[in-house]
């Protein structure tokens, strides 16, 4: 990967014009505290991007971090003109170093961090630290420098659903995936998000920040985009395990970005905690099959096992996993009732 020196965040201006300056940018301006202002980081990652859009949509006024300068190129193609003129700035940002995020996050009512650092080919042990050590730095950063402390965690339901075999019932927000099943068969990526979400808690905890996460299924989109793909690998390793034991779950991430707005939202009137999202799970042969081919990986589910059944002769995996405490909240939210859950 390519380093580049970033002492400070770099203003990425949105239009072309460069009247605005990075000490003005990064102050805790009144139109902030008019207008919400969030931080959303890896704005140029798939579900970033849905976020920012998001929160537009909703009114709050978004600054977005990236990591390096050509990523800028990114963020315009996945968002667009229009939404990318209403960024208040792009910077670019040392995701492990703190002065960095201070800079970032300073005057913010609230950080997303959507945490995008994915082995691609799911076969490295690499992106592990990363991903705990700039959850770290994430924490402390908010505790320093955001107006408002609190954070919006994106984690995965991989780390809630490696559990011991011996262990039955429904996988839920209160359960966790097993570290050493995890190293034992190689799932870096389960490993990565189950280290970074723990350690995220004990800083929050430590640090007084506000921290809600949300644990999304593998991200779908309804065209099955190439860009896509890269992140479904190393999500997928142990895939036949998953769909075995009723928990491969998937998420829309248009929908898993309303829902993190909705969670955020939903910390005005109590919501805290983990939340699951996902808005199904695969419980039949075919499901898989079409899910394969969409994502151009045929045999990774279901092995050898081509011989289609019909419906009346299969049988469907029982669900082993549960959405609904995120279910009632959006529920009350939609309802508009006291959301506390």
């Amino acid at each position: 990967m390519e380093e580049i020196e970033v002492p400070k965040p770099i203003l990425m201006p949105i239009s072309g014009k460069e009247q605005k300056c990075v000490g003005n940018i990064f102050s805790c301006s009144f139109n902030a505290r008019e207008k919400k202002l969030i931080c959303v980081t890896s704005g140029n990652s798939y579900l970033g991007s849905f976020i920012v859009k998001e929160l537009l949509a909703h009114g709050y006024l978004v600054r977005v971090t990236i990591q390096h300068p050509a990523e800028f190129e990114d963020v315009k193609d996945l968002l667009g003109v229009e939404d990318l003129n209403l960024l208040e700035s792009v910077v670019v940002t040392k995701m492990e170093d703190l002065q960095s995020l201070c800079d970032a996050f300073r005057g913010c009512h609230a950080v997303f961090h959507t945490s995008s650092f994915i082995d691609p080919h799911g076969i490295s042990g690499y992106s592990v630290f990363l991903e705990t050590e700039v959850a770290r730095t994430v924490m402390e950063a908010c505790a320093k420098a955001a107006y408002i402390k609190r954070c919006v965690f994106t984690s995965s339901l991989l780390a809630s659903i490696w559990r011991n075999e011996n262990i039955d019932g429904i996988i839920d927000d209160s359960c966790w995936s097993s570290e050493e099943i995890c190293r034992e068969n190689k799932l870096w990526l389960a490993l990565g998000k189950t280290k970074a979400e723990k350690v995220a808690w004990m800083k929050a905890k430590e640090l007084k920040v506000n921290l809600v996460t949300v644990c999304p299924g593998l991200l779908m989109a309804p065209t099955f985009p190439n860009s896509h793909i890269q992140t479904s690998i190393p999500y997928l390793k142990g895939g036949q395990m998953m769909l075995q034991q009723g928990c491969l779950a998937i998420a829309e991430v248009e929908k898993v970005a309303k829902a993190h707005v909705s969670v955020y939202e939903g910390m005005n009137c109590g919501a805290s905690g983990r939340y699951l999202c996902f808005d199904g799970v695969v419980r039949r042969q075919q499901e898989a099959i079409e899910l394969e081919k969409g994502l151009k990986m045929t045999g990774f589910l279901l092995g050898e096992r081509h011989v289609v059944l019909s419906e009346e002769d299969e049988e469907e995996i029982p669900i082993k996993i549960s959405n609904s405490k995120l279910a009632a909240l959006l529920n009350k939210i939609n309802q508009r009732l006291p959301c506390k859950t």
